[in-house]
């Protein structure tokens, strides 16, 4: 038999407390987690936006280059409000459910009773 400490069962010591959690579920992340990574997409995606505008002030002699540096900020505050408003999808999860099933007749022959 394998000792707990050396499956890392022990005592916690102050270094342990401040460690992140291992997950060992199937749990989704909490809401809070879900929130804060919506948040950092929001940001980095109107944080984009304004070097944008500036690099096409920057190569307003290559048109192209400028126009489509435009082209690219014009629709990120969209795409920002649609990622940052959207939840994880849901997994679709195999429920275990009781199956029954039928009855079979059986096919060895009875013995009839006749009454009169």
């Amino acid at each position: 038999m394998v000792a707990a400490w050396s499956l890392g069962g022990g005592p916690v010591n102050e270094h342990d407390k401040h460690t992140a959690a291992v997950l060992i579920t199937e749990a989704a992340p909490s809401h809070d987690d879900q929130l804060a990574a919506r948040k950092r997409k929001y940001a980095l995606m109107m944080g984009m936006r304004f070097p944008f505008l500036i690099l096409a002030g920057v190569f307003y002699q290559t048109w192209w280059l400028a126009l489509a540096l435009i082209v690219l900020s014009v629709p990120l505050p969209w795409v920002a409000v649609l990622i940052a408003n959207d939840r994880p999808p849901r997994r679709s999860e195999d429920v275990s459910r009781y199956r029954r099933h039928g009855k079979a007749i059986e096919g060895k022959p009875h013995r009839v009773i006749e009454s009169e």
